[in-house]
C-alpha cells in the first residue's frame, strides 16, 4: 500500500521479491480479491484493499505497542511517584534529589508519606506507595530491595558543650535525646516493628550496643527525651546540656546549619543498611527503574565520611 511496488516492498521488509510475491498470492486466495493490480504507474490497490488499509494499519500499531519494550522519558514525563520515608532519610536525600529532578525531570512530582504510622506492607501491596526507604529485616519474597547507603551512630552536642573526647565516664553523665518511631507502644522487638511479614526499624539508635558497653552493673546514661522524629533535635540540644545519638550522615547535615559538635561514641555501633523497598510487580517498569537510580544518585558521599 505504501510502496505500490513488490520490489520496493521486499527491500523495505528485508525479504526477497519472490517471498513477497508468494505472500501476496496467498492473501489474494485467502481474501478472494486481487488486492493490488499491476498498472503503468505501479501496483494500484483495489477497493477492498483501500477499505482494509486503515483497520490493518491500526491493528499493526496496536500489536507493536503491545510487544515493544516500554520506554520512559523523564525529561517530559508528568508522572507522580509516592515514596515512604522518615525525616532522617528525607533530610539527607531530599535536597540533592530536588536538584536532580529540577535538572532532569522538571515535571515529575513526588508525594512523600511517613514510613511510620501506616501499614507499609499493605500500602506497597495495593500500589499506593511506589518505593519505601528505610531499614528492613528480611522482607517477604513479594518485595524487592536494593541498598541505598549504610550508616553508624555518632553523638552530637551543642557547640558550646564540645568535649575533648567522649569516653564511658563522660557518656554516663550526659542526658540523652533519642528517636523512636513509636516502637514502645506498638510492640517493637529488638528495635523493629513487624506488619504483614515486613519488619521495619523503629528505634533509631543502637540501644543494644549502648547497653552492652555499660553491662548489668553500671547505670546507663539518662534518656531525658524520646522523640518520634529527628526534626526537633538541633533546637533541643543547640543551647542546652543535652546530647543526642543520631545517624552519622544526619549529624553531618545538622553540622552545616546548626551550632553543634559531633563526637565519636566510645563504643562501636552496628552498621545499618538503608534500602529501597518495592513490590516485585514493578521490577520491569522503566519509570520505576529510573526512580530507583535517581534516588541512589541523590546520596552525597561526604555526608557518610567520618
Amino acid at each position: 500500500m505504501e510502496e505500490r511496488s513488490v520490489l520496493r516492498a521486499s527491500q523495505k521488509l528485508a525479504l526477497s521479491q519472490s517471498a513477497v510475491s508468494h505472500s501476496l498470492a496467498r492473501l489474494r486466495e485467502m481474501l478472494d480479491d486481487d488486492l493490488f493490480v499491476r498498472t503503468a504507474t505501479g501496483m494500484q490497490p483495489t477497493s477492498r484493499a483501500l477499505a482494509m488499509a486503515s483497520p490493518v494499519r491500526n491493528a499493526l500499531r496496536t500489536l507493536e505497542t503491545a510487544i515493544e519494550l516500554p520506554t520512559f522519558k523523564p525529561a517530559i514525563s508528568t508522572k507522580l511517584f509516592t515514596l515512604a520515608a522518615n525525616d532522617f532519610t528525607t533530610h539527607v536525600l531530599g535536597p540533592p534529589l530536588v536538584t536532580l529532578l529540577g535538572r532532569e525531570a522538571p515535571s515529575i512530582d513526588l508525594i512523600i508519606k511517613p514510613v511510620t504510622r501506616i501499614d507499609l506492607a499493605e500500602q506497597l501491596d495495593l500500589g499506593r506507595i511506589d518505593v519505601a526507604i528505610g531499614v528492613f529485616s528480611s522482607p517477604p519474597s513479594r518485595f524487592r530491595t536494593a541498598l541505598l547507603f549504610e550508616y553508624d551512630d555518632v553523638l552530637i552536642v551543642g557547640g558550646s558543650n564540645k568535649h575533648e573526647r567522649i569516653d564511658k565516664t563522660t557518656l554516663e553523665q550526659l542526658s540523652l535525646v533519642v528517636v523512636s518511631f513509636g516502637g514502645e507502644q506498638e510492640g517493637a522487638v529488638e528495635g523493629f516493628i513487624s506488619e504483614r511479614g515486613l519488619a521495619r526499624r523503629s528505634e533509631m539508635y543502637d540501644r543494644a550496643a549502648l547497653e552492652k558497653m555499660f553491662g548489668e552493673s553500671d547505670p546507663l546514661p539518662r534518656v531525658a527525651i524520646t522523640l518520634p522524629h529527628f526534626l526537633a533535635l538541633p533546637a533541643l540540644i543547640e543551647n542546652s546540656n543535652l546530647a543526642a545519638i543520631v545517624p552519622r550522615p544526619l549529624a553531618n547535615v545538622f553540622e552545616r546549619t546548626y551550632a553543634i559538635a559531633i563526637h565519636e561514641l566510645p563504643y562501636k555501633t552496628t552498621s545499618l543498611e538503608v534500602r529501597l523497598l518495592w513490590h516485585k510487580r514493578l521490577d520491569e517498569d522503566p519509570s520505576h527503574q529510573w526512580l530507583h537510580e535517581i534516588l541512589r544518585r541523590s546520596i552525597e558521599r561526604p555526608l557518610f565520611a567520618r
